[in-house]
């Protein structure tokens, strides 16, 4: 009994010395993190790093009932297993009733700049699908752009390596991935889609629930942090979807994506701005359409640009900056074959508000969008949120 006291003793002060006690939150793009990064980089002389991100959030749509949400809680863990090797994963709670894993993978240090990586991983895509800690973005919600074109929270399964030419003030990740999840067979003896119109690829995400995978997929990106307060980053993710076996010797039952992205962060004094555009082409859309009956357009395209304030003196540990973000999407931006154009998946929202960090690590934020879109005589709501973000 005394054994296992002690044992028990042991294991909360090991964790306990083990949680990361650097800033979650930097202003300066250049040093910025993610939770992932923070575990990797914040673990020396010790065995397990333990740390946490969530958001609770408020949605107030006009002439709708508001939602409250606890719209997820992420816990996160590491392990160091030597001077070279570590492990991170990330177990989400989505809504209070969804469970995921969110990453999973080992880190192996081959050299001072380079690693080798294994497991279910993020994408890297623009920005936030790699930095979506609530604390490290404005606005209640994530952009439109990274929810509907990129879309966030996009991981697979898959290895690769990552980076840096210190030179050259350049950072790489390159990965072979499983992709995204396009048809199946349903009971009926037709053809179930996963892709559509309204949100284009989001309904293919696999997350690493038994993924079906008949051809990898490529993923790379570079950043570049050589002028001071700047970092410009060029995404591209290469490859065809996943369909069942039983289906996927048949017309239209994948598809081939292209997609790159440019993105930009910028900060200076009490400035800060960021920007991302984010293009796919997207192959043998009209036969997909055909088979499985769905609208999925043959291209996207989403573009934003945010510019925010401290409103705080500088040398202020708390920070309150007042921002505002355009942002427009299509996931209609062309067609193939006899679908016609959807104007209403053709998107706009420009979100202005305040994000007040009370310390490094909690958030709270306020913001109002105006949403609209180009088909006519359509009525979007705009919509008041509001939310509490916390990050150790």
């Amino acid at each position: 009994m005394k054994k296992s006291l002690f044992f028990l003793i042991g294991l909360a002060s090991t964790i306990s010395v083990a949680q990361t006690v650097q800033d979650s939150i930097t202003f300066d793009p250049q040093k910025q993190q993610n939770a992932a990064q923070r575990i990797l980089s914040g673990n020396y002389g010790k065995s397990v790093v333990v740390g946490a991100y969530g958001e609770v959030t408020y949605n107030q749509p006009e002439g709708d009932n508001g939602e409250l949400d606890v719209q997820r809680l992420v816990l996160l863990f590491g392990y160091k297993f030597n001077e070279k090797t570590q492990f991170v994963t990330e177990v989400e709670f989505e809504h209070v009733n969804e469970v995921f894993i969110e990453q999973a993978f080992v880190n192996y240090n081959v050299a001072p700049n380079v690693s080798l990586r294994g497991g279910l991983m993020l994408v890297p895509m623009g920005i936030i699908n790699e930095y979506h800690e609530p604390t490290t973005f404005n606005g209640t919600e994530r952009p439109a752009v990274d929810n509907v074109i990129v879309p966030t929270t996009w991981r697979e399964i898959g290895v690769g390596v990552t980076g840096r030419f210190n030179n050259l003030s350049l950072g790489y990740q390159a990965y072979i991935f499983n992709g995204f999840r396009s048809t199946e067979l349903n009971g009926e003896g037709g053809v179930n889609g996963f892709l559509r119109g309204s949100n284009g690829l989001r309904g293919g995400r696999q997350r690493a629930i038994q993924s079906t995978i008949d051809s990898p997929t490529f993923s790379a990106k570079l950043d570049y942090y050589g002028l001071p307060g700047l970092r410009l980053g060029l995404s591209g993710y290469f490859g065809d979807t996943q369909a069942e076996d039983d289906v996927e010797d048949q017309d239209g039952a994948n598809i081939g994506i292209a997609m790159v992205g440019l993105d930009a962060r910028y900060a200076y004094q009490r400035f800060t701005a960021r920007g991302q555009f984010i293009y796919a082409s997207l192959s043998g859309t009209e036969d997909y359409n055909n088979l499985t009956g769905r609208d999925l357009g043959s291209a996207l395209l989403g573009w934003y640009a945010e510019a925010a304030f401290n409103l705080l003196p500088q040398t202020n540990q708390q920070k309150l900056f007042a921002f505002a973000r355009y942002e427009q999407y299509d996931t209609h931006a062309d067609t193939a074959g006899d679908l016609v154009r959807n104007d209403a998946y053709n998107r706009n929202d420009l979100t202005m508000g305040l994000s007040y960090h009370i310390s490094p690590g909690v958030v709270f934020k306020g913001d109002y969008q105006f949403r609209d879109n180009a088909l006519s005589g359509s009525d979007v709501n705009n919509r008041l949120n509001f939310g509490l973000g916390v990050w150790f």
